[in-house]
């Protein structure tokens, strides 16, 4: 069985201007993924996934491959069901593991425990997840609480927040969904990883960057591995 691990960047990113390659700890988003990828040890190949060749270069220069979707796959309305249904169909895996280089703080350790779940388990998709144990309401109704009592937070049963930061797919099916008009990001049988809060912060904005940099600091090290 082939397990492929996918940092997808894309280079028009238009909140944080080329936001993949964004500095934090002295290295580019794009590099920590790669490291942590490596540093998991569990992976086949290691692909980058843009649409632009610039970032071919950091592939070269840290020994992974690159694959260059095509350009319209790289624009502001292309979404993630596209880019990996078109991975899927011309870079050959069995399952095939997102590392999003926009989760910085996710670790080497956690990439490896994630994988070897989704390996193990007879899950289709496998999505990571922050568990919040507090009230959540949706269009202003209670989701894992009720108005008619008041219940101890320790008590409540945790949502399960996606965080994107790391996601699984087994190929086959993934593809089978998508030309049978279904939707292969939420296909067949779905399962949950939980993350923790930090691991599961994912940078947008300079904003985020800002925090993921505090958070470093107050953790008192460099960006996980």
């Amino acid at each position: 069985m082939k397990t492929v691990a996918m940092i997808p960047a894309r280079m028009g990113s238009q909140r944080l201007k080329k936001k993949n390659l964004a500095p934090l700890a002295g290295q580019p988003l794009i590099t920590h993924a790669i490291d942590k990828c490596r540093a998991a040890g569990c992976f086949d190949a290691i692909y980058i996934n843009s649409e632009n060749a610039e970032f071919g270069q950091f592939a070269d220069g840290e020994s992974v491959k690159f694959y260059q979707r095509p350009e319209e796959l790289g624009n502001s309305v292309a979404t993630s069901e596209q880019f990996v249904y078109d991975f899927l169909k011309n870079v050959e895996c069995d399952l095939l593991v997102q590392v999003h280089s926009i989760a910085p703080l996710l670790s080497a350790e956690e990439v490896k425990s994630f994988s070897e779940a989704f390996i193990a388990s007879d899950a289709d998709v496998m999505l990571s997840c922050i568990e919040d144990q507090i009230e959540v309401a949706y269009q202003d109704q209670p989701v894992n609480f009720t108005f008619a009592e008041k219940t101890n937070s320790q008590d409540l049963k945790p949502v399960q927040r996606v965080t994107w930061s790391i996601t699984g797919w087994r190929a086959k099916p993934y593809i089978d969904a998508v030309e049978s008009g279904s939707i292969g990001t939420y296909n067949g049988k779905i399962a949950f990883y939980p993350v923790d809060a930090i691991s599961g912060h994912v940078i947008k904005t300079q904003t985020d960057l800002d925090i993921a940099e505090a958070l470093l600091s107050v953790l008192g090290k460099g960006a996980p591995t």
